[in-house]
């Protein structure tokens, strides 16, 4: 294995890590306003992920930065033909995060219901323009000869991309109902159930109908691999409706967490050994060889990786078994 490899690997595996974080962290935005009847109860739900969504998106930021070392072309020709569509995720996820800090700075009714309007329109923005931009980068761009981008905004918009991101939002909303199942207590749990088994039969329905478009509008399934990873992704997600109508809530988060992680991975898998694919002619598209760095600065890289990664893996798992608890009223603090 050359290290060209190695680090497409490690871009996989963060963004794995990162939606199956960040998935249910989405989640419990886009579900704050229908959780939470009452102040305090949404401040339970915000409470369920405040001291972790941080740290999820840290996730993102990795990846990001690990393209932009490793493989600098694929870096360009991404942020320069998304250019709009990572702008609005910014926003999002800003708006998002501002509305985490600023939410209890003021006991104003208003005022708290504002910034609770940010975490659910950032959440339910990302989840969606994450779908539309995954799906695009599987389907391919236009991109030309010189590994530039010359189509527009509104070429990242079709029936496809935009079920792209149908999926995405829903199975989101699913990964963060069952999380709060572990994590509140009471009638919230009562809600949260509700609202899995509702929104999971939607996800698989969507999911199966994703998969029958990728069939025609992609080459995903010529990859072997990558076929064996959406049948575990299908049949991950049929688990996660029999768990959630069992209310084995330990379970039908781990088969959720199995969905989206083999989902990401099947995207990858399909790529390999691209990293994004032109639309105008196949021999346009950025691979990881035509996209990388020098060989000297994938070895630097690869040995601060190795010694920095575990360090913040630890940190994280640290989080969370510290927080591992649920969050209940008492909790609270005004």
């Amino acid at each position: 294995m050359d290290l060209n490899i190695l680090w497409f690997i490690l871009i996989s595996v963060l963004f794995i890590g990162f939606f199956f974080l960040e998935g249910f962290d989405y989640g419990v935005g886009i579900l704050l306003p229908f959780m939470g009847k009452n102040d305090t109860e949404r401040r339970i739900v915000i409470n369920t992920i405040g001291p972790v969504w941080d740290g999820n998106e840290v996730w993102l930021i990795t990846a990001g930065g690990a393209i932009f070392a490793a493989f600098p072309n694929w870096y360009a020709t991404l942020f320069s033909g998304f250019y709009l569509a990572l702008f609005f995720i910014l926003v999002a996820l800003i708006v998002r995060g501002v509305a985490f800090e600023f939410r209890s700075s003021d006991r104003s009714p208003r005022w708290r219901s504002a910034w609770d309007g940010g975490i659910f329109v950032g959440s339910l923005l990302s989840a969606i323009l994450w779908g539309v931009a995954v799906t695009n980068i599987l389907r391919g761009v236009p991109i030309n000869g010189e590994m530039q981008y010359v189509g527009t905004f509104f070429d990242l918009l079709s029936p496809y991309t935009l079920l792209g991101g149908v999926t995405t939002l829903l199975l989101f909303t699913v990964h963060g109902a069952l999380y709060l199942t572990l994590k509140t207590e009471g009638e919230m749990v009562r809600r949260a159930w509700g609202i899995a088994k509702a929104v999971s039969v939607a996800a698989l329905v969507v999911l199966v109908l994703l998969a029958a478009m990728t069939y025609f509008q992609t080459d995903l399934f010529l990859s072997t691999p990558a076929t064996l990873g959406i049948l575990v992704c299908a049949l991950a997600m049929i688990l996660t409706v029999l768990f959630t109508y069992k209310k084995a809530a330990g379970k039908a988060f781990i088969a959720s967490s199995l969905t989206i992680a083999s989902l990401v991975l099947s995207v990858f898998l399909g790529l390999f050994p691209r990293v994004m694919v032109s639309s105008l002619n196949p021999e346009w598209s950025l691979n990881i060889y035509s996209a990388s760095s020098s060989p000297y600065t994938l070895k630097i890289m690869t040995i601060v990786a190795l010694t920095l990664v575990p360090i913040v893996l630890a940190y994280q798992i640290w989080t969370y078994w510290v927080f591992r608890k649920r969050v209940t009223a008492k909790d609270v603090h005004y």
